[in-house]
């Protein structure tokens, strides 16, 4: 079970693009999350797909998400 405080690191255009980005942080074993998942199906200009991850985590995944853009 997850404890630690989740923040965004990232928002994106469409859910692919979240889904993609959180394969590449889990890869690395790290959890994650996306936020607004269904509700950005339907209305993604207004609530953009977000990643989150555990706070500690936070600048590892951004590192990983830049090194595969």
């Amino acid at each position: 079970m997850q404890t630690q405080e989740l923040v965004v690191i990232a928002e994106f255009n469409s859910y692919l693009e979240a889904e993609l980005a959180k394969s590449i942080v889990a890869s690395a074993g790290i959890y994650t999350e996306i936020r607004n998942e269904y509700m950005s199906t339907a209305y993604a200009v207004a609530i953009p797909p977000q990643l989150l991850v555990p706070y500690d985590d936070a600048e590892q995944a951004k590192t990983l998400l830049r090194l595969h853009p």
